[in-house]
């Protein structure tokens, strides 16, 4: 397995090791032991699966304490354009964020830790996205961050992305009250 640690701390971009001949490739989607060496001590207790057509875009969402979320996000079906804004209030890098393709081509992971917030849009029709997650979804703790706020400048590469109401009514990360330090 390769990594790519991200310009901003505790992003990392993984390339699992692939196994592939005529008959198709096996690999491993997530090891305890090999991925506690990178990622530190981790536990994931839920996994989250997907589907999104073409132009979807889902985000920017996080999870308050105590039920924050350390998610590994990969795309196993089509591609996609994934963000995390860190959103850790005395972090250096508050306010950023990086952009990685994931893409079930290449089949690279992206490790998100506690004190991002995460959204993806979908290039291709049934794109499948996959993510484990190291804290349990509790709907009263998830906040949105407007998906197109200026301040954050982030190129989504679309023109009219489908997006739920939810989305639509994100705050504007200048009114974020973050509980991340």
């Amino acid at each position: 397995m390769e990594i790519e640690r991200k310009e901003i701390a505790g992003l990392i971009e993984i390339f699992p090791k692939v196994f592939g001949d005529e008959r198709g490739f096996f690999l491993e989607t997530f090891h305890e032991e090999r991925y506690s060496k990178i990622l530190g001590e981790i536990r994931f207790v839920q996994d989250n699966f997907s589907s999104s057509a073409k132009g979807v875009l889902r985000g920017l969402h996080f999870q308050r304490p105590p039920f924050s979320q350390g998610k590994l996000v990969q795309v196993v079906q089509g591609s996609a354009i994934d963000v995390a804004v860190d959103i850790r209030k005395n972090s250096a890098t508050y306010g950023k964020f990086v952009k990685v393709l994931l893409d079930s081509k290449k089949r690279n992971q992206f490790w998100i830790p506690e004190g991002f917030a995460h959204g993806f849009l979908a290039l291709e029709d049934n794109t499948i996205f996959l993510y484990k997650c190291t804290n349990y979804y509790n709907p009263n703790s998830e906040e949105t961050i407007l998906w197109n706020d200026r301040s954050l400048q982030i190129d989504w590469s679309a023109d009219n992305p489908i997006i739920s109401i939810k989305d639509k009514e994100g705050v504007l990360f200048q009114d974020l009250n973050t509980p991340f330090l």
